[in-house]
């Protein structure tokens, strides 16, 4: 399958535009939106994201992410990465680098095919769109083998990465190994550890692990985001535990 990733937003022609192309380059494959809202402007919140739910995807999926302000200029390579059986394509920016750096094999095509026309502001569709789908037909890479660039971002990070409908707010801290008596401390407050949110009190806060392993902050029947003022970046600390 087509996964999307893009901070293109829920309205406006560019997520149709790139399925447009995809429907027509690899006709039968099935075209899944995961995000359409990806942090805007922020590969580095993007790649937390993409490496929590990529996991999540059968081996042969291709994930055509793009998280790209550096559109157009020569900041940021295309490329197209095969990690643990599954691609990316998109812009070599940071976004795939939490992907590389956990996965077991990782290798890396800068792309270098590219089409009769190519906008400088809308790569997403007219080259990392059409790669993509090439790749879902099981073409190789249209380009050369490079070394797959890995930063210095930690391994997990303290802040909120993306704010969902419900206004739960996804940290970029794996719930694997910290104890589940960790008291979170966000925006002033500190916040324990609940299982499922009927443990607590309607309007309560708190956080959990969330579906994808990530450590999430939520308010029973309310929104983290607006009771507690937390938006993409807001810091997030582990502070202890209470055993």
């Amino acid at each position: 399958m087509l996964v999307l990733m893009t901070d293109f937003g829920p309205t406006g022609p560019y997520v149709g535009q790139v399925q447009a192309v995809l429907y027509r380059e690899a006709p039968g494959v099935p075209v899944v939106e995961l995000f359409n809202d990806a942090p805007r402007y922020n590969p580095r919140a993007a790649a937390y994201l993409l490496a929590a739910y990529a996991a999540d995807f059968p081996a042969g999926s291709v994930f055509l992410a793009v998280v790209d302000p550096g559109v157009g200029t020569a900041q940021r390579k295309p490329i197209a990465m095969a990690a643990d059986g599954r691609w990316f394509v998109g812009p070599d920016n940071g976004l795939f680098t939490l992907v590389a750096r956990r996965a077991a094999a990782c290798r890396c095509w800068e792309i270098t095919w590219q089409p009769p026309h190519l906008s400088t502001s809308f790569h997403g569709r007219d080259l990392f769109a059409p790669v993509a789908a090439r790749l879902a037909r099981s073409d190789t890479p249209p380009g050369h083998e490079v070394a797959c660039a890995v930063n210095d971002w930690p391994d997990d990070l303290g802040e909120v990465i993306y704010v969902d409908h419900f206004g739960n707010a996804i940290t970029g801290l794996r719930a694997a190994g910290v104890s589940p008596t960790a008291i979170i401390d966000v925006a002033g407050r500190r916040l324990c550890r609940a299982v499922t949110f009927g443990e607590v009190a309607a309007g309560d806060a708190f956080w959990y692990e969330n579906a994808n392993g990530l450590i999430e902050l939520a308010v029973n029947q309310g929104s983290a985001a607006q009771q507690l003022g937390l938006a993409i970046g807001t810091p997030v600390v582990l502070v202890t535990d209470r055993r």
